[in-house]
């Protein structure tokens, strides 16, 4: 967004909506495991990498969505098991915090002023995207707001 890069080339899911038939865990196990995994505080793209590495039961779960029919956001909503803020938005939050007390701290870093600039700019456009639904209609972002939020 805020580089000349074009992008990075990633690997594209299967195209087979079906799990593979050496994964045959029932989805009332994977949906157990997922909310297991949640109360441990992962979040949801954690869950789907510890399903995807350690499985259910020993058996690896590639695609939860495939194997239930529904995504890892959906199985924790469903269970109100939810994140409070989103999980994209709190890495970035994370990020802009991480950055500002740096920035604070080195005064002649311009690139990384720079670098906080967008990123703050990458948070207000997603703060309204969530603004409402899953923030509070009148949130605005400051450093102190960003830091309340994380705690």
């Amino acid at each position: 967004m805020h580089t000349r890069r074009r992008g990075q080339s990633g690997s594209d899911k299967p195209a087979t909506d079906e799990p593979p038939e050496w994964s045959d865990v029932d989805a009332d196990t994977i949906e157990e495991r997922v909310l297991e995994l949640a109360a441990q505080g992962k979040d949801p793209s954690q869950i789907g990498i510890a399903l995807r590495d350690e499985g259910v039961q020993g058996t690896p779960i590639p695609d939860v969505k495939a194997a239930t029919g529904k995504k890892v956001t959906t199985i924790l909503e469903e269970n109100d098991a939810d994140p409070e803020i989103p999980e994209d938005f709190r890495n970035l939050l994370e990020k802009a915090v991480n950055l500002y007390e740096h920035v604070e701290e080195n005064g002649q870093d311009h690139h990384n002023k720079h670098a906080l600039q967008n990123l703050e700019s990458k948070i207000r456009r997603l703060a309204n995207y969530y603004r409402g639904d899953q923030l509070p209609a009148d949130f605005k972002y400051t450093y102190e707001n960003a830091k309340d939020l994380l705690e």
